[in-house]
């Protein structure tokens, strides 16, 4: 058992899409309407007005940080035009997350765009960076006392996620599906586009500059792990699709004050490629294998990669219905974290995914959260496995 810092963070993450509600400015919004089968965001969790509320329940079953995004599309809803109402209402969110003694991990950027960048072409237009800088630079001026920034969230997915909207807009309806709800129907993602990846990482230096220049945090990005291991002999085909899917995207991080990591289950490599996820009676309600192991490898994968960036778990958890199986598969996840730091692997904090059962990119069935969400009343109760992470949190044990 490691002996952890002061300042380690325990703590549970939201994205500002599946909790705020009525996103209607953003590209996800407009893709829900167009997409058959999809289910819609809606009221989400009423998160935008209910923050505090759930910010109270997180402080005080004893964790100490709340990891939240702000919405670009919010923002800035047309080009240049930043709205100061908004602003200050994700500068309340922040201010009351110190107030509870909350430090909060701040994301600029999970996975949406308001719709007049999609409009122009998103992230391959020439404007792009530019567009996001403009945003990143409005966005310094609320973040005052905030210590941790991930300026976007999991960029491997977001690059898969543009190339199958390009696809679905050219027609192919069928290609489009939500990467973080396999099912059943695509058990193995396809790669994400490198080109794309490529313009992310762009993105993420040019806000990197901007940030370290006028706040005082630490900033990162998070990268989707998703703990591949190799079938004898296939070691060669597992490095391969690592440096598409994410060594990509860890390896900007060498220059970075930590690296997210983000991990829920494992899957091998044969000679085929990536092998589906096995069924068996703890499979998870988004088609995962239950291994809470994955914890380990992503951990270790991310710091031979790095360099030794410092590690931030920013997300990890469980889709289920059965709480007893969500504390079981993050108490054996926090044993695996745990021996990657009796290593000597740096890591500074582990953030639950998620604080709330919440939409979850066109679908509601899976149910990550520590708190139940009534979505008629939006009435919060809170499960057993808040009271024991939030333990976890207090005696700095398992």
């Amino acid at each position: 058992m490691p002996e952890l810092s002061s300042g380690f963070l325990w703590g549970a993450a939201t994205a500002p899409h599946q909790v705020e509600g009525n996103n209607v400015n953003s590209d996800w919004w407009a893709l829900e309407q167009q997409m058959p089968g999809m289910e819609l965001s809606g009221d989400a969790c009423d998160s935008y007005h209910r923050y505090a509320e759930d910010m109270r329940l997180l402080a005080d079953a004893g964790l100490n940080s709340y990891r939240f995004g702000i919405e670009w599309a919010r923002i800035e809803p047309e080009p240049g035009r930043f709205s100061r109402a908004e602003l200050a209402h994700y500068r309340r969110m922040i201010d009351t997350a110190l107030e509870l003694g909350l430090s909060p991990v701040v994301t600029l950027h999970h996975f949406t765009h308001p719709r007049w960048f999609a409009a122009e072409g998103g992230w391959m237009r020439e404007k792009a960076i530019e567009r996001f800088r403009a945003y990143i630079q409005a966005a310094t001026g609320i973040l005052d006392g905030v210590e941790w920034i991930c300026t976007i969230n999991e960029p491997n997915m977001l690059a898969l996620m543009i190339t199958m909207s390009r696809l679905a807009q050219t027609g192919d309806a069928a290609s489009w599906m939500s990467p973080t709800v396999e099912g059943a129907a695509r058990p193995v993602l396809p790669n994400p586009d490198p080109e794309v990846g490529r313009r992310l990482v762009e993105a993420h230096e040019a806000a990197r500059e901007i940030l370290k220049k006028h706040t005082d945090a630490k900033v990162g990005w998070t990268v989707a792990c998703q703990a591949l291991t190799p079938t004898p002999g296939n070691e060669a085909l597992l490095r391969e699709l690592q440096d598409i899917r994410e060594n990509l995207y860890l390896e900007p991080a060498r220059g970075d004050d930590f690296i997210g990591v983000q991990s829920y289950s494992s899957q091998a490599v044969d000679e085929n490629g990536i092998v589906p996820h096995p069924l068996g009676p703890d499979t998870t309600l988004t088609g995962n294998a239950y291994r809470p192991d994955a914890i380990g490898i992503a951990v270790r994968h991310a710091r031979q990669v790095t360099g030794g960036t410092p590690i931030l778990i920013t997300e990890n958890g469980i889709a289920t219905t059965d709480d007893t199986q969500r504390i079981r598969y993050t108490s054996e996840a926090l044993h695996h974290l745990f021996s990657c730091m009796d290593e000597g692997i740096d890591v500074r904090g582990y953030i639950h995914w998620s604080a709330l059962d919440n939409f979850e990119w066109g679908h509601w069935k899976p149910t990550f959260g520590l708190i139940a969400v009534d979505r008629e009343t939006f009435e919060r109760t809170p499960k057993p496995s808040l009271a024991w992470l939030g333990e976890v949190a207090r005696r700095g044990e398992i």
